[in-house]
């Protein structure tokens, strides 16, 4: 769907894994280490488990190549800073997810909010809460230890996309539990089976953002009965906005003014919110390609390494206050990444092909 990059290789440290997705989409299959001496390729998507992370990515930077990886792309604020020395020193990129905050419900939350529909942001909620993954992954084992847990496993889609509306975050405040020490998985082919639980489930935080705004955000694998909060509200000095889920591209966008009930915006012609999944809109590729825009063009890209460390310090911050019951302030900070409008984005997409 998109300009500027071609799929040629898929790598993985179990060859059998790689080979069943080459053959599935024709590309080729290789090992890790001949990837990474691979003249062909230029950039690496790096979808390992987020404790491998930072050791991927700095052999795809040691050998020359840019790196776009999961999130979170680093679980320290030393990592990122390595990663960053590496970069420069080569002349590289590195990018990572999430680009949901891309998608055009949450790139038109950002034009009223930046447009003044709203006024001045001035608190909001998050809430991402479920009970977890061990019921449909079959090896959920990496979600429940240090490095995942909702606030580093989903947390990111809501951080960035807080980051990309208001702003970066000066202080947070936190408290978390983990109210079991185990988990039963409900899936095949492991069914029944007991896997430890080493990082928090259930976490509720405060941040505090340099534009003045004060967000709560709750994270939680512990609810079993549903809840009826939702995904994201900010409230402003002229009205509220209510998001939908930053883990999508797209949905109900609604707003009120003083005085006015919620009433859903009209969508805006965003090519980046139209259904193409099913019922979803799915472009989990457009932060990779607007990083290979940038490459080509120069300039920054919107998936940053900077915005992206911001937000790890976010979230461990958040981890740490839990720990410690104490205010935890921030030592990073960055720019909002620019607004993707519907001309923007339409540049990064191919093409349509036209059929005969």
């Amino acid at each position: 769907m998109f300009k500027g990059i071609e799929m040629r290789a898929v790598a993985d440290i179990n060859l059998e894994a790689a080979q069943s997705r080459a053959t599935e989409f024709g590309v080729r299959a290789c090992t890790v280490d001949e990837l990474l001496a691979a003249d062909d390729i230029d950039i690496v998507v790096n979808l390992t488990i987020p404790a491998a992370h930072f050791e991927v990515s700095s052999a795809c930077l040691k050998a020359g190549k840019h790196v776009y990886s999961e999130k979170p792309f680093v679980l320290s604020l030393e990592e990122g800073a390595a990663l960053k020395s590496l970069a420069d020193a080569n002349g590289l990129r590195v990018g990572s997810a999430p680009d949901t905050f891309l998608g055009g419900s949450h790139q038109q939350a950002r034009k009223l909010i930046d447009d003044g529909a709203v006024g001045t942001v001035t608190g909001g909620t998050a809430f991402v809460m479920s009970h977890g993954m061990e019921h449909w992954h079959p090896n959920p084992d990496f979600f429940f230890l240090p490095g995942a847990g909702p606030i580093l496993d989903v947390g990111p889609y809501y951080v960035i996309n807080l980051i990309q509306l208001i702003g970066p975050v000066t202080r947070v405040a936190g408290f978390a539990t983990t109210p079991d020490a185990t988990r039963t998985i409900a899936s095949e082919p492991r069914k029944g089976e007991q896997i430890p639980v080493e990082t928090p489930t259930t976490i509720h935080s405060v941040l505090e953002f340099a534009s003045g705004a004060v967000v709560t955000l709750v994270a939680s694998w512990d609810v079993w009965g549903g809840h009826r909060h939702a995904p994201m509200e900010l409230y402003g000095s002229k009205g509220s906005l209510f998001l939908p889920d930053p883990n999508f591209f797209a949905g109900k966008l609604e707003m009120a003014g003083i005085d006015e009930s919620p009433a859903e915006v009209a969508p805006w012609n965003h090519p980046f919110g139209v259904i193409n999944d099913g019922e979803q809109a799915n472009y989990r590729v457009s932060g990779l390609a607007d990083m290979v825009r940038a490459i080509q063009e120069g300039g920054p890209h919107r998936c940053s390494l900077e915005m992206s460390l911001h937000a790890v310090e976010v979230m461990t911050g958040v981890l740490k206050a839990g720990e410690t019951g104490q205010v935890v302030t921030m030592t990073t900070s960055c720019d909002r990444p620019d607004a993707l409008g519907p001309d923007a984005a339409s540049k990064l997409m191919a093409p349509t092909p036209v059929e005969a």
